[in-house]
């Protein structure tokens, strides 16, 4: 039977949502952010020559330049003041979570509660300030030493001063996106950082439509190929819906409570585990790795091009890791599963979790508290990860199938689609949740007025 919140959820139209004044302002709050995300985007970088900068940027489709361009939504390729996004942000944000698995000091910092966040929270924004840095600065010098061996140079007047300008711009674009970012989480709807992250992919579906259904009327792609891609790509959404939702719930068992009205009940709760705890980390650390040895091939080919050796060993590792190659589809797959297990027992402690279990009273029916429900636990775990890691290796897998069989284009494979999936995906419930306490709110509005009615 439907609980009092599924029925209430149910009953949500449009007409509860256009009495929801303060979920419209935060609707309005985010959208205005995004835009402004996507006009500075259009910012270029200072002294940088756009038109040599696309020409040598054609010269290295495929590689991680292109990948973390879809996440900036063409940023990078327009080299702007955010050609970085929020990337930066989201690395350090990863590495402070996994210092925090490894590092007991900070594992204590983590415990303090809201302090502690908040303490967190600062170590990664200067983890930000220093991998944008770092980055900003060989951006410099590669942008001016890109090109150099063809005689075109993306930069007006390289030096010193070229090279702090960019380093600063970069800094500067990439905190403002982090300070937007935070912004929508508090003041918004959704996770800042996602739908940013989701906005830069989404800007690029236009382009790649375009591109498919071009390739349709010219007759490069037979019209009943793309009619099957919209299917799977239909289907690939629908199993990502339901493979984000499911859960594996651990029965947790509460003892009788002695309370002034005699012997209570003992209560029962679930601990719900996701088949996907890691979420969309494994693909984007798979297909970096893999893709920055071809990005280096890239850049070192006009270098080695009359050193035969050399070029034969580009040419070699740009063949060989490829999209749609079986080398890269087998490190592809091989990669999302082993990050899909490291990852998940950075974010998951068993042991932690026994502990709280055994600190609060309760146990799983059948298993002894302590160490025994630790051993089960990661049991559990680890049958439903195998579950986990071969759904991210199958939605990852299908767009690269689909390049190497069809040659059809992976610009918005399925990191992307797992992306935006799961960003619309929360979004969507944070929508309902604030409906849902509007409505409460009107209940309680009622039942005052009806009771001041009666007195």
């Amino acid at each position: 039977m439907a609980s009092a919140a599924d029925r209430m959820a149910s009953s949500i139209s449009l007409a509860n949502f256009a009495q929801a004044t303060d979920l419209k302002k935060r609707l309005w709050f985010t959208i205005g952010a995004l835009i402004v995300f996507r006009f500075l985007s259009h910012v270029p970088l200072p002294g940088v020559d756009p038109r040599a900068l696309a020409t040598l940027y054609a010269g290295t489709k495929g590689g991680v330049l292109d990948f973390f361009n879809n996440f900036s939504g063409g940023a990078l390729e327009r080299m702007s003041v955010i050609a970085l996004g929020i990337m930066p942000y989201i690395t350090a944000s990863i590495v402070v979570q996994l210092a925090t698995s490894l590092s007991p000091k900070l594992a204590a910092i983590k415990k303090e509660g809201e302090s502690g966040r908040k303490k967190l929270n600062q170590y990664t924004r200067y983890g930000t300030v220093f991998l944008t840095a770092i980055q900003g600065y060989f951006i410099a010098v590669g942008l001016e030493n890109w090109g150099a061996t063809s005689g075109i140079s993306a930069v007006v007047e390289p030096g010193l001063l070229f090279r702090v300008t960019c380093m600063v711009s970069l800094v500067g674009g990439t905190m403002f996106l982090m300070w937007i970012g935070e912004q929508i989480t508090s003041r918004g709807i959704g996770n800042g950082a996602s739908l940013i992250i989701m906005a830069g992919i989404v800007s690029r579906l236009p382009v790649v439509l375009v591109q498919l259904f071009e390739s349709g009327r010219t007759g490069a792609v037979s019209p009943l190929l793309i009619v099957a891609t919209t299917a799977v790509v239909l289907g690939l959404i629908a199993g990502i819906c339901f493979m984000e939702r499911a859960q594996r719930r651990v029965l947790i068992q509460y003892p009788k409570r002695q309370t002034a009205r005699g012997m209570q009940q003992g209560d029962k709760s679930f601990l719900p585990l996701k088949i996907n705890t890691s979420g969309v980390i494994p693909p984007i650390f798979a297909s970096s790795l893999l893709l920055m040895p071809l990005t280096i091939a890239q850049f070192a080919g006009n270098r080695v091009a009359g050193e035969s050796s050399w070029g034969d060993f580009v040419l070699g590792v740009t063949t060989s890791l490829q999209h749609g190659s079986p080398l890269y589809i087998a490190l592809y797959a091989a990669g999302i599963i082993f990050f899909s297990f490291f990852y998940t027992a950075v974010v998951f402690n068993p042991e932690e979790t026994a502990e709280n279990l055994k600190r609060h009273g309760g146990f799983i029916p059948g298993i002894r508290p302590g160490k025994a429900t630790e051993t089960y636990l990661d049991y559990v775990l680890t049958r439903i990860t195998v579950i986990g890691a071969a759904y991210l290796a199958l939605i990852c897998l299908v767009p690269e199938f689909a390049a190497a069989k069809f040659g059809l284009s992976v610009t918005l494979g399925g990191t992307s689609l797992l992306i935006v999936v799961n960003v619309t995906m929360d979004t969507v419930t944070q929508i309902q949740s604030h409906l849902l306490a509007h409505q409460y709110g009107d209940l309680i509005k009622k039942s005052k007025l009806k009771g001041a009615r009666a007195r």
